[in-house]
């Protein structure tokens, strides 16, 4: 038996199971990159309209840290990609990481791989058919784009480079991912590893854009944004993921010959000799503690770095005198610098988001491992389980969101000299964010409760929401569409003032989610 030996078996056994997860991903792809192209040609139809609009973002060190260098705005496909552009590079990076450590990790911490293995399968043959499924994604995502924004007016040179730039960011982080999945000994350390390499990336790039350009070329999304696909094009950037990719991938083939089955190479850590654990929740809390430390210090981080750049999002005035006469009359430059804390508390609501329904779903995850049958025949309620973890979900946010808060408000008081003045501003803002994670996570609980096959379904629904809440304004979309996503009702503080009424509907909405998923799992079987 080779060590390949059942390999195309097993990636067509991986598509089966990713018939849904994987075209809603490369369908929501594709569609915010069509959107984005379709409503800039809409509302910059004439050059000199989009000369304005250039004109209108500068070179404020605050934008470009989100969303990258603002070069080639002059041009429709320049102006239209700007935004989205690192903002897909995360989504492709991501679906990249959610696809490798499913078919790997996860399949062998569930024990589904040692049950394969049994068979006529290869000791390369899981982790082979993983990485020929996340290639493969990125590689029709890319001819997806090319073929979505044929007709729209873009250079066919400049529409093929940007969508190689998203597949280059693909593939290294499929080998990353297939790397992370060496190393420990949970999908959750490894999804962990990942997005921790991706928060470094995506902070280098950031950094690097605003003032140290060198530092941009450690990172893969920067890779992708020096191909200048709508200006002075650079084909040779794309050897570096061509190059990378490949040399990541065979480092990951290296170390899964250094290790046992469903065993990482980092040894888990021991716990005590006694246990004390206080009931499911004590237990509910040892098993996710891990998880939110990681993502508490990524919100620390990223929540400095937003607010420590935020006095600069006054730069976006430039030298248009009328978007300079328009911002005096309605508020001078601290509304700009108001908007821009806003904008970055709604972006960190939405990531708080992921983590509500990466806990929630811990539920599922319990549930098809088999251990939560010996805990409820301890005579421990189905609810009090259910609540345990929902607690985490719930509270969970609320400390990344503070922390992000904290840390946001210091660097941006440090900044202005207004420690004490902005941090409860730049906090509110980000604690307002709360109840629309709330929601989501209770969407999350109520299909684990109505529809366990089918919980994953919840990442579905805060893509969705994702989507309507970035790109949904820039299409014009009714205003019913838009107020399906949480995040629309959200007080935009500190540019807006606090209101309490959609606080209060957000939260009475995710407590009618949480009922139904507490009266589902009373009702169904467990298993």
């Amino acid at each position: 038996m080779t060590s390949l030996a059942g390999t195309l078996a097993l990636v067509r056994l991986n598509l089966r199971r990713d018939r849904v997860m994987l075209p809603a991903w490369l369908f929501a792809l594709v569609l915010t990159l069509y959107g984005s192209v379709v409503s800039t040609a809409s509302v910059y139809p004439t050059a000199e309209a989009r000369r304005e609009a250039a004109e209108a973002i500068g070179n404020s060190p605050a934008v470009i840290a989100l969303y990258g260098p603002a070069t080639d705005l002059g041009t429709l496909g320049g102006l239209a990609t700007w935004k989205p552009n690192t903002f897909l590079a995360v989504l492709v990076a991501l679906m990249s990481m959610l696809l490798v450590v499913r078919h790997t990790r996860a399949d062998e911490e569930a024990g589904r791989l040692e049950l394969l293995g049994s068979t006529a399968i290869g000791r390369y043959a899981a982790l082979t058919a993983a990485l020929i499924v996340a290639v493969g994604a990125n590689v029709v995502l890319a001819a997806l784009m090319m073929a979505s924004l044929v007709g729209q007016g873009l250079p066919s040179s400049g529409v093929v480079a940007l969508a190689l730039g998203f597949c280059g960011v693909g593939l290294v982080f499929t080998a990353v991912s297939a790397i992370a999945a060496q190393l420990t000994e949970s999908s959750r350390a490894a999804n962990g590893i990942t997005a921790t390499v991706l928060a470094v990336a995506f902070l280098v790039r950031a950094i690097g854009d605003s003032g140290q350009p060198w530092l941009s070329w450690f990172s893969p999304i920067g890779w992708a944004q020096k191909l200048r696909p709508f200006g002075d094009l650079h084909w040779w950037p794309l050897v570096l993921p061509a190059v990378v990719a490949p040399l990541l991938a065979l480092v990951a083939y290296r170390l899964s010959v250094r290790r046992d089955l469903a065993a990482g190479l980092l040894p888990p850590r021991p716990g005590p000799a006694h246990g004390a654990l206080d009931g499911p929740f004590g237990l509910a809390w040892r098993l996710q503690r891990g998880a939110l430390l990681g993502w508490a210090v990524g919100f620390a981080v990223a929540g400095a770095a937003m607010g420590g750049i935020a006095s600069g999002a006054a730069d976006l005035l430039g030298d248009n005198a009328r978007v300079r006469e328009f911002l005096t009359r309605v508020g001078g430059e601290q509304r700009i610098v108001d908007s821009y804390l806003a904008t970055a508390m709604g972006i960190l609501g939405i990531i708080a988001a992921a983590y509500a329904v990466q806990a929630a779903l811990r539920l599922r995850g319990e549930e098809t491992a088999q251990r939560i049958e010996p805990l409820l025949a301890a005579g421990v309620a189905r609810v009090r389980w259910v609540l345990s973890h929902l607690a985490v979900a719930v509270l969970g946010p609320a400390v990344l969101l503070t922390v992000a808060g904290l840390a946001a408000g210091l660097a941006h008081g440090a900044r202005v000299g207004d420690v004490t003045g902005q941090v409860p501003r730049v906090l509110g803002g980000a604690l307002v964010q709360l109840p629309a994670v709330w929601v989501v996570a209770g969407i999350a609980l109520a299909l684990f409760g109505l529809l366990p096959r089918y919980a994953a379904a919840g990442w579905g629904a805060l893509m969705l929401f994702l989507l309507i809440t970035e790109i949904g304004p820039s299409l014009r979309l009714s205003g019913w569409v838009l107020d399906v996503s949480p995040f629309t009702h959200v007080p935009k503080l500190p540019v807006m003032p606090f209101t309490v009424a959609p606080i209060a509907g957000l939260v009475a909405v995710a407590l009618a989610f949480t009922a139904v998923g507490l009266v589902g799992v009373r009702r169904r079987d467990i298993g």
